[in-house]
């Protein structure tokens, strides 16, 4: 009687996940799979959803550098690419402050550069900018604050998601009053509340930072900038929306 009972219910359970395939998508014609949007361009439903694009793929349109003469970012079969060439940033003419951001990044072998966001004062973007590390660090088992995904100098990632150098990666920055919550290729490595930072030049956990004011009293509201650190890097696909 058991067993007839166990079989019993494992058909029920069967019946009702096939009802609810059938519910949700009877044919494949019904459901077709959605093809992935062609690179630096925005779908339908991210427009709807207040997403602009901040690179188009062909110009530096609406991008400023803080050293333009050197000639060290160029566009480069759809990509921001910074050649090595040079020490200028990038960074957007528009400042943001509550928002989630968007981009996808490639970089060569031993690069070593980063992501600023809040980033307020352009002459001074390492005591002004929050960063997100950018770093060919995949593969590392026990990971610090200053491999990829890391909110740089103040918290490390809680895990390596980073893949190998030449590869596309995907990453997220959002931003809300004092929380930031970093996303590396689909994995959230960073979740913290910039409240708990509140003495100079020291993090929560009680280990130094090279920071000479305390991250909760930064600007919340500044420019989206890509760190020159002497190493190849690229980006494309960037974006973001206000939140």
């Amino acid at each position: 009687m058991r067993t007839i009972s166990l079989i019993a219910l494992c058909l029920i359970a069967l019946i009702s996940v096939q009802a609810m395939a059938a519910t949700t998508c009877c044919t494949v014609t019904a459901c077709p799979v959605r093809a992935a949007a062609p690179d630096n361009t925005l779908t339908a439903q991210e427009k709807a959803a207040g997403w602009q694009l901040l690179f188009d793929g062909k110009t530096f349109k609406g991008w400023g550098f803080t050293e333009p003469k050197t000639g060290g970012w160029v566009v480069q079969d759809g990509t921001m690419h910074f050649t090595a060439k040079g020490g200028a940033y990038a960074y957007t003419e528009k400042r943001f402050g509550n928002f989630e951001f968007k981009a996808d990044f490639k970089v060569d072998k031993g690069t070593n550069s980063g992501i600023f966001f809040r980033w307020d004062k352009l002459n001074d973007p390492v005591q002004t900018g929050f960063e997100m590390q950018v770093l060919d660090s995949a593969g590392k088992t026990k990971v610090s604050k200053h491999d990829c995904g890391a909110l740089y100098d103040a918290k490390e990632p809680s895990s390596n998601p980073m893949r190998p150098a030449g590869e596309w990666n995907t990453c997220s920055i959002k931003c809300l009053n004092s929380w930031v919550v970093i996303t590396l290729n689909g994995v959230t490595v960073v979740s913290v509340d910039l409240n708990n930072w509140d003495t100079p030049g020291k993090n929560p956990d009680g280990t130094a930072n090279k920071y000479s004011a305390a991250l909760k009293d930064w600007s919340r509201v500044g420019h989206i900038g890509f760190q020159a650190h002497g190493h190849p890097v690229w980006y494309k696909n960037v974006k973001i929306r206000d939140l």
